[in-house]
């Protein structure tokens, strides 16, 4: 362990780590690779560029790139200057952009040449304006660069590399990461300079570990705290490569990085885990390389474990964490899997479940999860009142629900919010759509309350099927009656193609609530 006290700089620290690999591929991306000697060399050149682009200390730019080799040199290069990179969303609309504009004061953006339209419509309608804007391979842009736009790569090979890193402290501000936004306004979480640190020494290394042979490969973007770690933090951490992706990670998209990179170490989300399996171009346990794999997002069904580990002979290792958190601080790991189970708390952190009065709650009771641990963000920006109310005396309200056995094994029970009362009896909705989940012919499912014609609230679930599959509503209530108590059966099922998702593939149930709430007010209104 290092003195965090004292003069810490992240990205010096990661480059310090790696300087007996200069010559060992760092990153592959869809254009090319890039050394360890040359990560450090770029983004030593770009925090000198933004120094001397009157770009002070503390101050914000805003990185929003597509994963590229160009996003790690972005990051570590404005940390090692002390400038805090705010990294956002690619998949972000225009007025997403202008409001981060502004609410961050950026400074300067950061992108890439396909992000330039719908950027430049932000910057156009932000506020606040941006002084520079550099571009990473700007001929994804298809025309010349607009007025105010430079060309990423000959600004830095224009540039000295800096000497020096900033005299940052570990506790200094090191970057921003915001919020998915799922009931509001995202919001800006402000992480140091240890954080990153904190999560490779407790998670990275230990749970995971990650050695220097291992190739790392993320279906969760480098913007996402997820990604960040998988990509960026962990494997720098012990000078392994990693593999990133551009474009968006559909199953036949992972599949080919997976025959042509052989990656090792591959960290994705329940939902995807869900596609590949059911893609009839899944390939064969002997076209990979896969040692292990990561699941983070939402709790990761069972079955689904069961099968990829059939199929591949990987594990994969469920946790949970939080854009808060930074990365995971309950987890399984290898050796000690529980399917159905986010495993035990993740040593280095503290794990408490407590109820509505703020009590702890017994094994097998259902309560509110709160966390403490050295990479909890140091507030919300500009927020005072999500501050207070999720930061809390050290510990922090992750929002969701839990239950832990007796063994110290916690089990997902859904978010405060998606919670559901049936009958008196508190309902997890991801007990219900594990359980759907287990029917062959279902692919994902989603479980919202309804209220019925008596005006209770009864469990209602929204069923995608897998392609040529075909299953009938009381078929499904059968199977889940079968396997639970009868007041979880879903009292209505609705057959979808597809559900409303987050960008990171969590279910967005507040919009089936929604979309729920509208059809039930028309009913009524035809009614009268």
């Amino acid at each position: 362990m290092i003195d965090l006290d004292q003069s810490f700089n992240f990205a010096q620290h990661l480059f310090e780590t790696n300087r007996g690999r200069a010559g060992k591929t760092a990153y592959t991306d869809d254009h090319g690779t890039l050394s360890y000697g040359e990560l450090e060399d770029r983004a030593r050149r770009l925090a000198q560029g933004l120094l001397a682009a009157g770009i002070h200390r503390e101050e914000r730019v805003l990185l929003v790139m597509h994963d590229m080799r160009e996003w790690a040199v972005c990051f570590l290069g404005a940390m090692y200057a002390g400038v805090v990179p705010v990294a956002v969303n690619t998949l972000l609309t225009a007025g997403d952009y202008a409001y981060m504009l502004e609410h961050s004061r950026a400074q300067a953006v950061l992108t890439n040449g396909a992000m330039l339209p719908v950027l430049r419509q932000a910057l156009d309608g932000a506020r606040h304006e941006a002084a520079r804007i550099w571009v990473a391979h700007p001929e994804e842009a298809g025309t010349q660069l607009p007025a105010g736009c430079e060309p990423l790569q000959p600004w830095l090979d224009s540039q000295q590399p800096l000497a020096q890193p900033a005299a940052t402290r570990g506790d200094d501000p090191g970057f921003w990461l915001y919020s998915s936004g799922s009931t509001g306004k995202p919001k800006g979480a402000v992480h140091t300079h240890a954080n990153p640190y904190w999560t490779a020494e407790l998670y990275g290394k230990p749970v995971l570990g990650l050695t220097e042979s291992d190739v790392c490969f993320s279906a969760a973007k480098l913007y996402f705290a997820y990604g960040l770690g998988n990509a960026l933090t962990f494997p720098l951490s012990v000078g392994a490569s990693v593999v990133l992706m551009a474009e968006r990670p559909t199953p036949d998209a992972i599949f080919e990085r997976w025959m042509r990179h052989r990656p090792t170490v591959f960290f994705g989300a329940p939902t995807g885990f869900a596609g590949m399996l059911a893609s009839p171009r899944l390939p064969a346990r002997e076209q990979v390389s896969l040692r292990m794999c990561s699941s983070a997002g939402e709790a990761l069904p069972a079955d689904i474990a069961r099968r990829f580990k059939a199929h591949f002979g990987a594990d994969i290792v469920d946790g949970i964490g939080s854009t808060e958190m930074l990365h995971i601080f309950i987890s399984n790991r290898p050796g000690d899997i529980r399917y159905g189970t986010t495993g035990r708390p993740v040593p280095g952190y503290e794990v408490q479940l407590r109820g509505e009065d703020g009590s702890p709650v017994a094994d097998g009771e259902i309560g509110d999860l709160y966390i403490r641990g050295p990479s909890t963000a140091l507030m919300y920006w500009r927020n005072r009142e999500k501050t207070r109310d999720t930061f809390q005396g050290g510990w922090l309200k992750s929002g969701d629900k839990y239950v832990r056995d007796a063994d110290g094994y916690y089990t997902y029970a859904g978010r405060s919010d998606d919670m559901l009362k049936v009958s008196g009896i508190y309902v997890s909705p991801f007990e219900v759509e594990a359980t759907l989940q287990q029917h062959p012919a279902v692919l994902e499912a989603a479980v919202i309350g309804k209220t019925d014609a008596d005006g209770l609230v009864k469990t209602k679930s929204f069923v995608v099927l897998k392609s040529g599959c075909s299953a009938t509503e009381q078929e499904l209530k059968a199977f889940v009656k079968e396997r639970l108590a009868p007041y979880k059966y879903p009292r209505f099922i609705e057959f979808v193609d597809e559900l409303p998702k987050t960008a990171t593939g969590k279910i967005q149930r507040f919009r089936l609530r929604e979309q729920e709430a509208r059809h039930d007010a028309k009913t009524e209104a035809k009614a009268v």
